[in-house]
């Protein structure tokens, strides 16, 4: 029990470092690019109304949200809701992560695939997440309780945090698209030109590689507790 503690405490610290190093350069990217101004002058929201605009999405709502990158793309609601910094704000930054959640509302227009896959397992990773730590702990103490109750309780565990690594892999292609439809709106109509638009496509970059970084701490996750079963069973 020690040595499974100690290593799902290591696990949970490399993975806990690698999403905060990538949670830190994205802070630094946004925050660097919030100070670029663009030259159209369009606020984040005014570019968020053109986009929705042009894809004919007159149903979705653009509101003002709080707190530091908490843009998001409510699909029950069709609401987005931007940061007071993306919302009012008139640069490089603004109008990227306005454009990106409006490509969510386009991928959810035309029923994209992974969003309605993400969408529908939700009220199952929702109950996994809250399951996790309680059957983990099972997991633990059940190495003292015999051969068949300590694997029935590990693959338990394995089932649960299996849930959330599939979501993290699932969020990845909606994620993408979602910038890919955003820079290539933003290119097509002109709003971000040269410079603008590279520093569009840096931020999103980076605020991809945050979904990366999950994705990949579920997988370690999953990995290390198969590779905790398969020590058992020898």
């Amino acid at each position: 029990m020690y040595g499974m503690n100690m290593g799902y405490m290591l696990i949970t610290v490399i993975t806990a470092a690698i999403g905060g190093l990538v949670g830190k350069v994205l802070q630094k990217k946004i925050q660097k690019y919030l100070q670029v101004p663009m030259r159209s002058g369009l606020s984040g929201a005014q570019v968020a109304k053109q986009m929705l605009e042009h894809y004919g999405l007159h149903d979705v709502r653009i509101v003002e949200g709080q707190g530091f990158l908490t843009d998001h793309y409510n699909p029950q609601t069709k609401t987005i809701s931007l940061s007071p910094n993306i919302y009012q704000g008139t640069s490089v930054a603004s109008a990227a992560v306005a454009a990106h959640e409006c490509g969510h509302a386009v991928q959810h227009a035309e029923s994209y695939g992974f969003l309605k896959m993400r969408s529908a397992i939700v009220p199952i990773v929702q109950f996994s997440s809250k399951m996790q730590q309680f059957v983990l702990m099972g997991a633990f103490m059940g190495v003292g309780l015999g051969e068949a109750i300590g694997n029935t309780l590990m693959m338990a565990a394995i089932a649960v945090f299996s849930i959330t690594a599939l979501f993290s892999f699932i969020t990845l292609p909606v994620e993408f698209d979602a910038s890919k439809r955003a820079l290539a709106w933003l290119d097509e109509t002109g709003i971000t030109q040269g410079e603008e638009y590279d520093g569009a496509k840096d931020a999103l970059k980076w605020a991809a590689m945050t979904y990366v970084a999950a994705a990949l701490s579920a997988l370690i996750m999953v990995l290390y507790l198969l590779t905790r079963l398969q020590s058992r069973r020898r």
